[in-house]
């Protein structure tokens, strides 16, 4: 059970160059090594990571993905019905949000998953305005289950989000890349990273950042997108100083 107070800022917020961010991580982030599920002290880490944020006073959204448990396209691929597949996926992401959620305060960051479809035993409902509440408390708040409906995928609910709660920025942390490039980095030696790139850039040389529709919607809303290494210590909290490696997609 959470507490209905939070503690106080340690830092000034004016310090960074964001007040308010959404980080989108993949379900497959919290799997460390294994090939399925959660990897505690790999969730530990990552829980680290955003607690050094939060301690610089930003208030952050999160939105996690549910591959590492159970992905909807891939259900049904293997033959299952793609809305019951999308909602299994959806109940994957909420997992991973308790997860996510238990580090975190295990670490002393008090935090509400808010999820898109009701399980009030386990995670508050959606509702817009109570989240913003959160945030302003200084409370960091895990979005899950996708938007509540199928064929969306976590993705859009992280753009969706992130403009809903009027977010800076998207920080969308990658395994094994520093930012976007030209060409997979892990098949081509020659492949170039860029510093900056446009929205529709990304489009039109179908670059795997995110989705199509998540995309469109980050454009369309003038929502800048800051892809990173999540396995670089401190990566995180150094963009947000100014500093370290990454793309900006915007414009």
């Amino acid at each position: 059970m959470t507490s209905s107070t939070s503690p106080e800022t340690p830092s000034d917020p004016s310090q960074t160059r964001y007040k308010r961010v959404m980080l989108k991580i993949s379900g497959e982030a919290l799997m460390g090594d294994q090939g399925f599920g959660l990897h505690p002290p790999t969730v530990k880490r990552i829980a680290e990571e955003v607690k050094t944020v939060h301690d610089m006073g930003v208030e952050i959204c999160m939105v996690i993905g549910g591959g590492n448990i159970f992905r909807g396209l891939s259900g049904a691929a293997q033959g299952m019905e793609r809305t019951t597949a999308d909602y299994m996926g959806m109940l994957a992401t909420v997992m991973n949000a308790l997860g996510m959620q238990a580090a975190l305060e295990g670490l002393g960051v008090f935090t509400r998953v808010i999820s898109a479809i009701r399980m009030d035993e386990v995670a508050e409902p959606y509702i817009r305005r109570r989240a913003v509440r959160h945030l302003e408390k200084k409370r960091v708040c895990i979005f899950a289950a996708g938007t509540g409906n199928p064929y969306f995928t976590t993705d859009t609910a992280a753009t969706l989000r992130a403009n809903e709660m009027a977010c800076e920025a998207i920080f969308m942390g990658k395994n094994g890349v520093d930012g976007v490039y030209d060409k997979d980095p892990a098949l081509h030696d020659d492949a170039e990273r860029y510093d900056e790139i446009s929205y529709d850039e990304v489009l039109a040389k179908r670059l795997k950042v995110m989705d199509a529709s998540a995309i469109a919607l980050a454009r369309d809303n003038n929502l800048p997108l800051i892809v990173f290494s999540l396995d670089e210590p401190g990566g995180f909290r150094g963009i947000l100083a100014g500093e370290g490696t990454y793309t900006k997609v915007q414009g």
